[in-house]
């Protein structure tokens, strides 16, 4: 993302405080960054700690007046940014915007800028479900530009727990990359996504299990891009150690079977389904319903397998449907991508080496061969883990 340039605009609520932490990480990364403060937001956060953490200035409507910037700086500042983000949006401005006002520099700003804009709300749940709160969501919606980041569940800054938690940092810094990469394009809208994610566990008493270092972040880093280009996405996903993702519906999990049932259950409502997860090819023969003493653990553990559910799906799979499935790899991972990808009637599979740095299991970044059923290739090099969920869906797209 180096080089990008990204416009923060901070409006007045106490989570103002937690978007120094999206600025401060985006600086870090080579993003250009600038951010426009209301009054209200200058209250809670300084401007001075958003223009060191900014690197590039902050400006508030003091600056708006000043005739020292050779153009109107709501001009300058719309034309220049790729992504513009509203983080925390009060009720104020989402009634400001859902009405078409410009009544000071972020305002003005969001009339005189194209790039698409993000939306992070915050605020008391009572105001968050306030009729005429929703009325003016639903209405600023309606404008493809805005793209949403709905208010999480729980403890507020006035100690109700409820709806109107502004989206985490992380979250929030997700869907910015992923805006960066589309420029706002949803061409998955309405387009139904199935994604398995994780490394399943096969236990053979209550302690003891068969598994591999699969973390999920490959299959959440696809359910994020999905979600973002539009797409109703169901995530079935093992133990993966992160929270469940806003607007996804999320199926949790642990066996093989588990997912099995799941994935046979929600594939048929699927336009694409992605098989990210690393499940067992094996399990134990006989499981234990009591801890097995030490003294008990058998010399060799006798195994059976278990359904191929890639296989499976791809004997089920209908014309319209899309089925794209991985092979992490050691070695040469061409050519047991190839013959995975005829014998499973896949129609494009990602070949990843799991023996590279930065690559594979537990890692922010991957690396893949793209290839799908008519033979194309094509190689995607090191990139973070949401960015190679991006091109795979285009290569899925393009085909």
């Amino acid at each position: 993302m180096k080089g990008r340039r990204v416009l923060i605009g901070v409006s007045g609520g106490i989570a103002a405080y937690k978007v120094c932490e999206v600025v401060s990480t985006l600086a870090k990364a080579g993003v250009e960054v600038r951010a426009i403060l209301t009054d209200a937001a200058a209250e809670f956060v300084t401007p001075l700690t958003f223009a060191t953490l900014c690197r590039l200035g902050a400006f508030t409507d003091k600056d708006f007046w000043e005739p020292n910037h050779g153009r109107p700086l709501h001009i300058l500042l719309g034309e220049w940014a790729e992504v513009f983000v509203i983080a925390p949006l009060t009720a104020n401005t989402l009634a400001k915007l859902a009405g078409g006002f410009a009544d000071n520099l972020l305002t003005n700003t969001v009339l005189a800028s194209k790039c698409p804009i993000l939306l992070a709300p915050a605020m008391n749940t009572d105001m968050w479900e306030q009729p005429a709160v929703q009325r003016n969501w639903r209405e600023v919606l309606t404008d493809g530009r805005y793209h949403a980041m709905s208010p999480g569940t729980g403890m507020l800054a006035c100690d109700r727990v409820g709806a109107g938690r502004m989206a985490e940092p992380s979250e929030i810094l997700a869907q910015i990359e992923s805006l960066l990469y589309t420029k706002g394009d949803r061409d998955l809208a309405g387009k139904r996504v199935l994604i398995s994610a994780g490394g399943t566990r096969e236990y053979f008493d209550p302690v003891r299990f068969i598994g591999n270092p699969a973390t999920g972040k490959m299959g959440i880093a696809l359910a994020r891009a999905a979600l973002h280009r539009g797409a109703i996405v169901t995530l079935v996903h093992s133990i993966t150690g992160e929270v469940p993702l806003l607007g996804v519906r999320s199926i949790a999990l642990t066996s093989a079977e588990e997912m099995r049932q799941a994935m046979l259950e929600c594939f048929t409502d699927a336009d694409l389904t992605v098989m990210a997860a690393a499940v067992a090819d094996v399990k134990p023969t006989e499981y234990h319903s009591q801890k097995l003493p030490k003294r008990s653990l058998p010399d060799a553990l006798e195994l059976t397998q278990v359904p191929d559910i890639l296989a499976e799906l791809g004997r089920l799979k209908q014309s319209h449907q899309k089925l794209i499935g991985f092979a992490a790899q050691t070695g040469d991972i061409v050519k047991p991508a190839l013959e995975k990808l005829r014998v499973k009637k896949l129609d494009v599979i990602a070949a990843n080496a799991i023996d590279k740095i930065g690559s594979g299991f537990g890692s922010d970044t991957n690396q893949a061969i793209l290839i799908n059923a008519e033979g194309k290739q094509v190689e995607i090099a090191s990139c973070s883990k949401l960015a190679m969920a991006h091109r795979l869906f285009d290569f899925v797209m393009e085909g």
